[in-house]
């Protein structure tokens, strides 16, 4: 897939009022500080299309960027860790199951997790609220750059062992870095074969 338009087309905290008009929607969502935005920016070749931060929980919405004029980018509040109060991080998880249990157009989900530790639990227990409600996803191990190969492999492979203990098989798997673009290619072509075979 050839990326020739990315664009910001709103943000919203309830799926009533997403942009118009309504096509399918591919989104992201990982911890805090997973780097969301860095992958977003670098699948859609624009660097300053979604916000990034070093800090956890910049996100606080859910933003749709339209792409080709044919499918939504949807970036999503980041679940986890966030410098905000136990109020504030109720209110953000409320934005995403609102989002990714009503929003009728949301087609696919890519669950982020840092390659550079073991997946932790929390991510762990929300995949598996995605297999329970049948909400279909895949999941991109980031930050590739930041270890050895042979490191990043036995850790994905690892990880991977750790979710085969409650899943009979997994998802599509890809592994991605922000700073050298690995996996941007496989990302997008898979969205592509998503787009096709809708």
């Amino acid at each position: 897939m050839n990326i020739t338009q990315a664009r910001f087309a709103g943000s919203s905290t309830r799926v009533a009022d997403r942009p118009s008009p309504h096509l399918p929607e591919f989104a992201f969502i990982g911890r805090s500080n997973v780097g969301k935005s860095s992958l977003i920016n670098m699948l859609t070749g624009n660097g300053k299309l979604a916000m990034t931060s070093s800090k956890p929980g910049k996100t606080r919405l859910v933003n749709h960027f339209l792409i080709n004029d044919s499918w939504y980018l949807v970036d999503l509040p980041g679940y986890g860790y966030a410098k905000v109060s136990q109020k504030g991080r109720d209110a953000l998880a409320d934005v995403v199951r609102d989002y990714i249990h009503n929003s009728p157009d949301l087609t696919l989900l890519f669950v982020l997790v840092d390659s550079r530790h073991e997946i932790g639990r929390i991510d762990i227990d929300f995949i598996a609220e995605l297999g329970e409600n049948g909400i279909p996803f895949a999941i991109i191990f980031t930050k590739a750059d930041k270890m050895g190969p042979v490191a990043v492999r036995n850790m994905i492979d690892k990880d991977c062992e750790i979710l085969l203990r409650d899943w009979e098989e997994l998802p599509p798997v890809f592994l991605s870095s922000s700073q050298s673009g690995q996996g941007r290619e496989e990302i997008l072509k898979y969205i592509d074969t998503v787009l096709k075979s809708i």
